[in-house]
């Protein structure tokens, strides 16, 4: 069985700073990407950023030079450092993998969710 489990979001003032960590856990022999998606009342889901196994990173252009998206391949970890924050960062903020996993005796592979963590920014 393969999962992500978040943490590190919470309440901060606007300019503040928080981290966020999204462990995978299970049979992995692989996570090619891992990235944060976020997602505010009555909007849709949308990337904030992501990186490949080799740390090749990628940013919405709303977060770039704030956020900081890194990994540890060795504890199948990414985190997502926020800092300047403002009030429209506020969302869920969900981790996502793209896991290559044991079943058995066979590789599979499949895009696993985090369940979400709130990250919410005040004025």
């Amino acid at each position: 069985q393969v999962q992500l489990v978040e943490s590190g979001g919470g309440l901060v003032q606007a300019g503040g700073s928080l981290r966020l960590s999204c462990a995978a856990s299970g049979r992995i022999f692989s996570i090619p990407v891992m990235g944060w998606y976020r997602q505010a009342p009555g909007k849709q889901r949308q990337l904030v950023a992501d990186i490949t196994s080799g740390g090749n990173t990628n940013y919405a252009d709303s977060v770039k030079g704030r956020f900081t998206i890194s990994r540890d391949n060795a504890k199948n970890t990414v985190y997502l450092q926020m800092n300047s924050l403002k009030p429209e960062d506020t969302a869920v903020y969900y981790c996502k993998a793209d896991i290559m996993y044991w079943s058995g005796s066979r590789r599979n592979t499949g895009d696993y969710w985090g369940q979400g963590t709130q990250v919410t920014v005040s004025s």
